[in-house]
């Protein structure tokens, strides 16, 4: 109904309540709670005695709303669970990909304006303050397990191009999650699945950008190497926009994948590179690998040339 209300008072600039309860099949006394309700939102709404409602702004919320209002895709984003803050998104949107139903299709979103414990890779926190874009995709692609590490290279190439598309501002891909301005993060992704021998049961994409966040806001440990795309612009950046965006260029790039175009994101994965060409330094777990950064290969892993010229591919580590 809030949705519904929305949509009345963006067509015309004065919509009387008599209108609305006549189009809602509702009272106006109910119609001006829903007002109350939508302006506690964080809306600004004014009222004329004999207009009616009048739609003045709209805030910078990731409510279904908004994000859909001008979302131009097929189906990422068309299904969105939002709340104000959460645990984590990967969470819930991996509880809701295990009991699949007919509301939790391809593409459903879960969002939020904050976590309270945002997930990184290997069991880290990852930092989710108001002010940023907190996301979970859930995908159920028809490919084999094999193609997990590719999901989130193409992933990391969706967020380079709608940080560049909507800001204007270059990033860099460090292999094989993070997304680096200045050589500090702007943005990580974590991917999780559940899977068979030989095909994906279900995958969930958690991305986390810091948009609108002030460096103090940081903890004091990674501050140093954490930027905002606010700090880079010099201004706020209007979140909703920049969702938008990105679930845009998610959908162009998945849909590349799931016809093995996975070639095409490779080059252009390759051009935002921050990892290729330098010398590094891998922690496997078990073991510490360092050498040239080379190639990355078709299934996605890192081409890593040791000191005595060996060369090993590499799926899973932390970069430094």
């Amino acid at each position: 109904m809030t949705g519904d209300i929305l949509k009345y008072l963006r067509e015309k600039e004065y919509v009387s309540g008599e209108v609305l309860a006549q189009k809602l099949g509702i009272s106006r006394v109910a119609v001006w709670k829903q007002i109350q309700r939508i302006k506690d939102m964080g809306y600004k709404i004014t009222s004329d005695q004999n207009l009616g409602y009048c739609l003045v702004s709209r805030p910078d919320l990731l409510i279904p709303q908004e994000v859909q209002k001008e979302l131009s895709t097929t189906y990422i984003g068309k299904k969105i669970f939002y709340s104000p803050e959460l645990e984590s998104t990967n969470i819930i949107a991996k509880e809701k990909a295990l009991h699949r139903t007919e509301e939790i299709d391809e593409g459903t979103i879960i969002i939020a304006e904050k976590q309270s414990a945002g997930k990184g890779r290997l069991g880290r926190k990852w930092f989710s303050p108001t002010g940023g874009i907190w996301v979970s995709i859930i995908l159920y692609p028809q490919l084999p397990p094999s193609y997990i590490p590719r999901i989130t290279l193409m992933t990391a190439v969706a967020v380079v191009k709608a940080i560049k598309v909507y800001t204007q501002i270059e990033s860099q891909i460090k292999w094989p999650n993070d997304i680096l301005i200045n050589e500090k993060k702007v943005c990580g992704i974590l991917t999780e699945m559940s899977a068979e021998l030989d095909i994906i049961n279900w995958v969930v994409v958690g991305i986390g950008i810091n948009v609108n966040i002030d460096r103090r806001e940081f903890p004091e440990d990674i501050q140093e190497n954490t930027i905002s795309l606010k700090e880079v612009s010099g201004k706020e950046v209007l979140r909703v926009k920049l969702a938008q965006t990105f679930l845009q260029e998610f959908e162009k790039y998945y849909d590349k994948l799931k016809r093995k175009e996975f070639f095409s994101i490779l080059r252009e994965w390759k051009l935002y590179s921050h990892t290729l060409g330098r010398k590094i330094r891998v922690d496997m777990g078990e073991r510490i690998i360092t050498g040239e950064a080379m190639d990355i290969n078709e299934e996605g892993a890192l081409v890593l040339k040791k000191e005595d010229g060996e060369r090993v591919e590499i799926i899973s580590g932390t970069v430094s």
